[in-house]
């Protein structure tokens, strides 16, 4: 369940008196810089929040460089609804003698519905308190990572970081994606990361050990624990994203078949494909590194898609039944204003999400890209995104993904049963 019925209220509530409405008057307590701390089993959680007027209240999370703006915030007397309505997430708090005290809720998979209790302070521009204590270790850098489950399950990692005094900002990037923009600090020889982006709930401690080797703690959310290390290594590397997804043996094309939403079946047999390039996002409103690419595919759409670009996002949703999924994804459609066709296509779970596309070998990741040719061949499939949190890796991720569908769009399409420079 989302707050956006009692926000509903909440917003119609100063106009419900008889006569002319009055203008909605903004009391001074909401408005500011936040300091807003989450209760996570690893212990406080923080990110920054700045609440101001921009044509109506607005509420703006702060993570490092990365700036996420909902309107969508009430007020009824010492309470403050703010609703992320395209991650399915709300922050309810209630003013008390030292700031904010409530919870953020978040719809995960499953529709199941987490709870992290919040206490929010103003005025601070420190994300984690200041220990006073000066750094004595520098981590600025390429490191190679890995995490590892309770149950010894290893994930490697490349995280990369830069240190300026205390301050600290940084990305861990894996074969699937990126941990986008984190922020905080280093004191001594240990270092504090953090962030909340509607939906990931991030917190990493570590300590730099006498030997160089990075050791410490992550927690995502209110249950999900792994321990990590790090060893500086500027060569670092992932496996090839380009590799990780493919056609399964006995498939030579991409089939499907599913509703926008408003229940229209939309299949990649229908004509409207015909003789164009097409990327195929295998997506979810709920996933960070979704909207990543759709804010770069929305500017791709722009840029090519009179040349023959088209697009299509397949949307995997944490909520069950096609109402439930289909507001979800026009909430994620209006957020970035896409002009390309978004099809709900199913449940997030990746097995069932899987069965929905027989031809591949199976849904590691969101999103998945698909380049499909205008002889409807795929030519290549990429697993993950490497957002701009990650800086050159997202522009070197940019630049390549451009040029592969400027080479496509050059292709005749009479010419491609017979051509032999594939790429």
């Amino acid at each position: 369940m989302t707050a956006r019925p009692v926000l509903f209220l909440l917003l119609l509530l100063p106009l419900a008196a008889c006569g002319e409405p009055e203008p909605l008057r903004t009391p001074d307590w909401v408005e500011g810089r936040w300091r807003v701390a989450l209760t996570v089993p690893g212990g406080e959680l923080p990110f920054m929040m700045n609440v101001a007027q921009r044509d109506g209240l607005a509420a703006t999370i702060v993570n490092g460089e990365e700036r996420i703006t909902t309107r969508d915030v009430g007020l009824l007397g010492n309470r403050v609804v703010i609703d992320l309505n395209v991650f399915n997430s709300t922050i309810d708090a209630r003013l008390e003698q030292n700031g904010l005290v409530g919870t953020v809720s978040i719809v995960r998979e499953g529709g199941r519905q987490q709870v992290i209790p919040l206490r929010a302070t103003k005025g601070t521009d420190n994300r984690f308190p200041d220990l006073g204590i000066t750094p004595t270790v520098d981590v600025t850098g390429r490191w190679e990572v890995v995490f590892r489950t309770k149950s010894g399950e290893r994930t490697p990692a490349v995280g990369e970081f830069k240190q300026n005094g205390s301050l600290l900002l940084g990305t861990f990037l894996t074969k699937t994606g990126d941990y986008r923009y984190l922020a905080g600090d280093v004191q001594g020889n240990e270092i504090r990361l953090s962030c909340f982006d509607g939906y990931h709930a991030f917190l990493f401690h570590a300590e730099v050990q006498d030997d160089g080797v990075m050791r410490g703690d992550f927690w995502s959310g209110t249950h999900w624990h792994e321990t990590w290390t790090a060893v500086r290594n500027e060569n670092a590397k992932l496996p090839d994203a380009n590799a990780l997804t493919f056609l399964k043996p006995g498939f030579d094309r991409l089939n499907f078949s599913f509703p926008d939403t408003s229940g229209n079946l939309v299949s990649f047999s229908d004509s409207r494909f015909d003789g164009k390039v097409v990327l195929v996002s295998v997506s979810g409103t709920w996933c960070p590194n979704c909207h990543d690419e759709a804010a770069f595919l929305r500017q791709l759409y722009d840029d090519y898609h009179e040349e023959g670009l088209d697009i299509v996002s397949l949307m995997y949703e944490h909520v069950e039944g096609f109402e439930a999924a289909a507001r979800q994804v026009n909430e994620f459609q209006k957020w970035h204003d896409i002009p390309y066709h978004l099809l709900v296509a199913g449940t997030s779970n990746k097995v069932e999400a899987s069965k929905t596309l027989p031809m591949l070998n199976q849904v590691i990741a969101y999103p998945t890209t698909i380049f499909v040719d205008r002889d409807r061949q795929i030519r290549k499939i990429h697993t993950g995104f490497t957002g701009p949190g990650t800086g050159e890796h997202y522009s070197r991720l940019v630049r390549e993904y451009r040029e592969y569908v400027e080479f496509l769009l050059a292709e005749p399409a009479e010419d491609l049963a017979r051509s032999t420079n594939r790429r």
